[in-house]
């Protein structure tokens, strides 16, 4: 079980009044920012305090949990930073609680969850965890908690699906590209991912993007690169075989495109941020109109656009579509344009009349967006997911 799916739910959601919901925020975050420089004795003290009040709860974690620590901070970091946006936090919760469902967490769970996570912040936090303190914590994580069981309790779906693996593809030494064949097709939409659990690395889920549009043979394209330190990611690449049979949770994130709008687009995508991005454009491509599309696809070197020939071969074939390779060395003269992401689409005007979606790591999302913002790009036309890599 990751720490995105039990803890991401342990930080708090807002549905109070405005002056009482912003007094809340700031006292979580200033709580919060306290504890932050000693997110590593946080986490080993959070698992601790679980495991002693509710000992049940050990079962649903894998048995090294030193990568389940290092999700447990980006969570608590993602969800702190979305505390005061509650239209974008909301869903993202209730996604996280449909997808609970398939550890099998129970509406109690959340009980020892909650109480580990405050005593775990008011011993980090020393004198400065006070009543009120305390309070908004407490009526925050309430919030979620009940966002998350209201949502699983609603849901009528399958809690997981079966995949098996019917092809493994080595691009390079470290990817690789993994076709499953569903037990039924899956509901998702083009654009978000899926939790997946291996028979190399039980109760140790991993979150991967189809790199196709939903089939109706129910068959799922996935791009896996092996990360230093990525437990899971490494034995995908370099273990799994044909034949082998994956679970798979339910559909997440936000990662779609509206019919309708109006809005051209803008896809900026860089690594295996790839994956979504062709779900999203075969999806395009079956519509009866297309929105102007332009993507830019980027990586240190030219090596690292492992699947722009695809990419280019879809635009050819689609006047809607432009794709422009972006690397950082050139050293081929590939014609490429020159730079980092965030420099070269800025470079282009501040896209005020796009929508933007962006994939990749979590350092590029972060560069890209924070550089957009400065340029002029509206807040809510970017849409980006967390939690996507080990």
């Amino acid at each position: 079980m990751t720490a995105e799916q039990l803890l991401a739910a342990d930080l708090p959601s807002v549905g109070a009044p405005r002056s009482e919901q912003s007094g809340m925020v700031e006292l979580i975050r200033s709580s919060f920012a306290l504890v932050e420089p000693h997110m590593d004795d946080l986490g080993r003290y959070f698992y601790a305090t679980l495991f002693q009040i509710a000992p049940q709860t050990r079962d649903l974690f894998p048995v090294n949990m030193e990568v389940q620590r290092s999700r447990l901070l980006r969570a608590l970091v993602h969800v702190v930073q979305m505390v005061d946006q509650p239209d974008d936090l909301t869903p993202f919760l209730e996604q996280l609680g449909r997808d609970h469902r398939k550890f099998g967490v129970l509406a109690q769970h959340y009980d020892a969850v909650g109480a580990s996570l405050l005593g775990t912040i008011s011993h980090h936090a020393g004198a400065a965890w006070t009543p009120e303190v305390q309070k908004a914590w407490s009526e925050a994580y309430g919030i979620v908690a009940n966002a998350m069981i209201s949502a699983a309790q609603a849901e009528r779906g399958p809690a997981s699906w079966l995949g098996r693996v019917v092809d493994h593809r080595r691009v390079g030494w470290d990817l690789a590209v993994i076709t499953l064949q569903t037990s039924e097709p899956i509901p998702y939409r083009a654009g978000q991912y899926l939790s997946v659990e291996t028979p190399q690395r039980p109760r140790l889920w991993r979150y991967l993007s189809p790199a196709n549009a939903p089939r109706t043979d129910g068959t799922l394209e996935f791009h896996v690169r092996a990360v230093d330190g990525g437990w899971v990611s490494r034995a995908i690449v370099a273990h799994s075989r044909i034949g082998d049979t994956w679970r798979i949770g339910p559909p997440m994130g936000r990662m779609h495109v509206e019919a309708g709008t109006g809005r051209d687009l803008l896809m900026v995508t860089g690594g295996t941020g790839m994956a979504p991005i062709k779900s999203l454009l075969e999806d395009l491509s079956t519509r009866p109109e297309q929105p102007r599309t332009q993507v830019f696809v980027g990586g240190r070197t030219w090596d690292d656009l492992y699947d722009f020939p695809s990419l280019r071969r879809l635009s050819f074939s689609n006047t809607w579509l432009d794709v422009i390779p972006v690397v950082e060395k050139d050293e081929g003269g590939s014609g490429a344009e020159r730079g980092t992401l965030a420099d070269v689409v800025t470079r282009y005007g501040a896209w005020a009349d796009h929508d933007v979606l962006v994939c990749g790591s979590p350092a590029m999302i972060r560069a890209t967006v924070s550089r957009m913002l400065v340029a002029g790009t509206p807040l809510d036309r970017i849409r980006y997911d967390p939690f996507t890599m080990d």
